[in-house]
């Protein structure tokens, strides 16, 4: 999701990506047709989708949107558009996380904290 709204908010983004993004989101708002607080997330600009990530990912994962097959053939679209848009990033796997687990794909300057507890 902040990957897909990050190229899309970039002004060189192509119609494409910007299309196959706004798809997506309609896709997962509908999963939440009951839940604007997760709706308001799902529309968020890319930076305040970054703040609520982690509540986003929990809402989707819960809801078993992260196996709908609709979302997934859309978000397997925007990887590949995105790989043709950038091909130099594609080449690094920049856009390559199919089967990753604890992947945060946020772009080129994303960061990560884990902390594990036992």
């Amino acid at each position: 999701m902040v990957a897909g709204a990050t190229a899309a908010a970039k002004d060189t983004a192509g119609t494409a990506v910007k299309d196959a993004y706004e798809a997506l989101k309609t896709l997962i708002k509908n999963q939440f047709a009951g839940d604007p607080f997760a709706q308001g997330m799902i529309d968020a600009k890319p930076e305040e989708i970054k703040q609520v990530e982690g509540s986003l990912k929990d809402k989707i994962t819960k809801a078993g949107v992260d196996k709908n097959d609709d979302v997934l053939k859309k978000a397997e679209e925007i990887r590949e558009i995105l790989k043709k848009e950038d091909p130099e990033g594609a080449s690094t796997g920049k856009y390559d996380f199919r089967g990753a687990k604890g992947v945060q794909v946020a772009g080129d300057s994303s960061t990560q904290t884990q902390t594990n507890t036992f």
